[in-house]
This record gives structure tokens, C-alpha cells and sequence, in this order.
């Protein structure tokens, strides 16, 4: 499973995968960091059908046409923010990646990258996330998937790091 996985460091808005994965907030309506990145590089249009949604729970996600983008869709997807570790955070954030992931299975997608989710403005610890995400992903793609290639685009050095140092805490599976 470990080889349907692979980091890059780069900006996921030029990826040319079948999906790729906003790191949201819950109106969908665009933000900061990837999220204000992704709506910019995809066009009004994007926006135009997040209005058509409204909004998406933390822990949730919901798919749109990528319209300017390289990638066919966008899921979005809403991280935690960061209160601790007391508040759930862990479980929400597995949950954006399973609910991710089986958002492009049931589509029929092939491919799907996804940005290190919330732990920019979000402030999830980047090596706590990193684990979660990588180990979430291997877990679902154990399962009778079609998905073939994941990407962990990175942004920064340090979550390249982060996501290696997961991936290979996972050995040749």
C-alpha cells in the first residue's frame, strides 16, 4: 500500500491528479492558506458552486467540479482546529481523510492529493497530523479501493519530513 503513496513539496493547485483535497473552512466559500490558493487558481465558478452546498461539517467533505485547475474535482474537506488534543481533534481529522478518500472511490477516481490538513492557521502539530494522515490513507487503501495513487503535498520542508518520517514508520507495507 505504502507504494500508492507519495510526498511531494510543491503547490497542489497545479497538480494534474483526478482530485485534489481544500483544506476548508465550514462556509466553503474560500479563506486563507490552500483554501484562498485552491479558489483562486480554480475561478469564480468554484465558488459559485460552493454557495450550492451549504457549507460542510468539520470532520466531513464534499466534492466540486475543478473547473481552471489541473485536477478534474476539489473535496472539501474541514480539519479540526487544534485545542490541545483533549477535543477530539485526532478522531475529526482521520475522519477528513477517510471521508475524503471514500468521496473519490465513490466517484470513481483514480487519483488524489491532499495538502497537510489543518496544521497551518489550524495549528495541528504537523508530525501528530503527518502520522494520522499517512496511517488513515494505508488504512483505506488496505481495503477493496480503486483508488491508485495518493500524493501528500507538502508545503515546507518540515511536513515533507513529517509525512516521511510516517511513511516509513509503516515499513515496506
Amino acid at each position: 500500500m505504502a507504494d500508492r503513496m507519495t510526498i511531494v513539496e510543491g503547490d497542489i493547485t497545479r497538480l494534474d491528479v483526478d482530485a485534489i483535497v481544500n483544506a476548508a473552512n465550514e462556509s466553503l466559500l474560500g479563506g486563507g492558506g490552500v483554501d484562498g490558493a485552491i479558489h483562486r487558481a480554480a475561478g469564480s465558478e468554484l465558488q459559485a458552486e460552493c454557495k450550492t452546498l451549504g457549507g460542510c461539517p468539520t470532520g466531513e467533505a464534499r466534492i466540486t467540479r475543478g473547473y481552471a485547475l489541473a485536477a478534474r474535482h476539489v473535496i472539501h474537506t474541514v480539519g479540526p482546529i487544534w485545542q490541545g488534543g483533549g477535543s477530539g481533534e485526532e478522531d475529526l481529522l482521520a475522519a477528513c481523510y477517510r471521508e475524503s478518500l471514500g468521496l473519490a472511490a465513490g466517484n470513481g477516481l483514480k487519483s488524489i492529493a491532499f495538502p497537510a490538513i489543518s496544521t497551518g492557521v489550524y495549528r495541528f502539530p504537523p508530525e501528530r497530523a503527518a502520522g494520522i494522515a499517512v496511517g488513515t490513507v494505508h488504512a483505506f487503501l488496505h481495503g477493496d479501493q480503486p483508488i491508485e495513487s495518493v500524493i501528500f503535498c507538502c508545503f515546507g520542508e518540515a511536513s515533507v519530513q513529517a509525512h516521511e518520517k510516517a511513511l516509513a514508520a509503516l515499513g515496506g507495507d
